[in-house]
């Protein structure tokens, strides 16, 4: 575990920033960000409008969505609890001026803008952040080649048009190459090419497109890591000639400190897990314990993305750089030490959401997780939601569950695999940096604590994702110890149970 009592771990992060190279690069600039309103891009629009308050502009590009305006987006997004700190310094109404919402969507020919809006980043912006995507591993082909792979095209014929840019940030993933089992920080050849594929979902049936991405898809667990495998060959062949780089992140999971300890805003993938651990409503899941997980905090990610440009721009080389954006081999982390870590947590300040006493197992053995998914999981909430109809309430243990089966069926394959990423990148960016802009974008990995990063991890869940505040941890302690006795009178029932079949024969 790594050790923090440095100069980095003692840092007041509500003080004002200092001044430094990456902040001075900032000044006067016009960022554009794709993905704003995205987990990263809520947090990274707010890292550069408290940290870089030099900052000319940042144009975000907003799409209209369930029946919502882009004003009724921006308003939403600027409403979120990410901006509280912003919002409680004296000059919050002008950082927020800064903040441009435009009309688009990466998935509409010329991102969906109109010619004056184009013409206004042609002209104004400096540096660009495409986080845009779809990150749904069971997505279609068509959907994710749009979004993830032409999307990220389309952005970098934006970009070309950019006579002032200084540097274009693509946001991938690390297992944008999860076929292979060591990661360079270099672009491999996708399993196929881009603009074939692209033209193959413009033209294609469904059907023909289905049948085409399984021959295509080989190793690959999904569409998601195949079609970013492919935006990220679109970025080194077609951004040859522009300041761009590629920064792949591991599992991106809570922050570590900034905006605030613990802060998340989904519930999806390993947040998710944890919440349902934490909730008591997970006995089993198919994971190799002993095998390494690469999480990557939040506001790491957003400072390696934020140094990056600075990077991209003072050290420009002809080759797109790659960063690894990883945890693995810098601050491992076992999959066991963090189901264990998060179980105790839980327990020591549960949510009054609890729905039975935590306690899990992680299996290797498929048709063991079955069968313990119908014992533990399907049975306990199909009753469970009979008693809610009878107690005239609505129904939903049956809904969390298919949804956790579906999120757990699609992550097994991350669960089971191991990888070696290279991050050599990100050690010289750190070396790169100033001590100064080390304080206000630490991006060294190594400097977190895993045990007291999952404890703000889960506290962050009950805080953020269940609304839950710490006013009602001593309710929820009383409930968590009625579900204990509950638990081992249900075990004594079931042992008692078996006991009485195996006599009976």
């Amino acid at each position: 575990m790594a050790d923090n009592n440095n100069d980095l771990g003692c840092q007041d992060w509500n003080a004002p920033p200092a001044d430094g190279q990456v902040v001075d690069f900032y000044d006067g600039e016009s960022v554009f960000v794709t993905g704003g309103t995205g987990f990263v891009g809520k947090a990274l629009i707010e890292k550069l409008l408290r940290s870089c308050p030099g900052l000319k502009n940042i144009y975000l590009l907003i799409r209209p969505k369930r029946g919502k305006d882009i004003e009724c987006r921006f308003q939403e997004l600027l409403e979120n609890p990410v901006f509280d700190r912003i919002r409680s310094a004296d000059d919050a109404g002008k950082a927020f001026e800064k903040v441009v919402c435009i009309n688009g969507d990466v998935s509409d020919p010329d991102l969906g803008l109109s010619a004056e809006d184009r013409q206004r980043l042609c002209s104004d912006v400096t540096i660009v952040f495409h986080s845009a995507a779809t990150v749904k591993f069971n997505e279609t082909l068509r959907t994710a080649v749009t979004l993830n792979t032409l999307g990220t095209r389309r952005v970098v014929d934006l970009c070309r048009s950019m006579p002032k840019l200084k540097a274009m940030i693509h946001v991938s993933t690390a297992y944008s190459n999860a076929d292979k089992m060591t990661i360079q920080e270099s672009v491999y050849k996708p399993p196929a090419d881009p603009g074939f594929v692209i033209n193959c979902c413009q033209k294609m049936s469904e059907d023909d497109l289905r049948e085409m991405g399984r021959r295509m898809q080989g190793n690959h667990p999904n569409t998601y890591t195949m079609t970013k495998a492919m935006a990220e060959w679109v970025v080194a062949e077609q951004a040859d000639d522009i300041p761009a780089a590629i920064v792949r992140p591991s599992i991106v999971t809570a922050a570590w400190r900034e905006p605030f300890e613990g802060w998340v805003d989904n519930m999806s993938g390993i947040t998710g897990i944890m919440m349902e651990i934490g909730r008591g409503t997970i006995r089993s899941i198919v994971c190799d314990q002993k095998l390494r997980v690469d999480i990557i905090p939040v506001d790491i990610l957003v400072n390696t993305l934020i140094t990056s440009a600075w990077h991209t721009a003072t050290y420009r080389q002809n080759a797109v750089r790659v960063y690894n954006c990883t945890s693995g081999a810098l601050n491992p982390l076992r999959w066991e030490e963090l189901g264990n870590l998060c179980q105790y947590h839980s327990l020591t300040a549960p949510s009054k959401y609890l729905q039975w006493y935590p306690g899990f197992s992680f299996r290797t053995n498929r048709m063991v997780h079955r069968l313990c998914e119908i014992l533990f999981h399907f049975i306990p909430a199909f009753v469970l939601d009979i008693v809610l109809r009878l107690t005239g309430s609505k129904p939903m243990m049956l809904k969390i569950y298919r949804r956790f089966k579906m999120a757990a069926r699609t992550g097994e394959f991350f669960a089971l695999h191991q990888w070696d990423f290279i991050s050599k990148n990100i050690q010289e960016l750190n070396k790169d940096i100033s001590f100064v802009d080390r304080r206000t974008f630490p991006v060294d990995i190594t400097q977190v604590v895993w045990d007291t990063y999952v404890k703000d991890y889960v506290f962050g869940i009950r805080n953020y994702v269940l609304k839950d505040p710490p006013s009602t941890i001593p309710q929820a302690l009383s409930k968590l110890q009625r579900f204990y006795w509950m638990h081992r009178m249900a075990q004594c029932a079931f042992i008692g149970m078996v006991i009485h079949v195996l006599k009976s024969k």
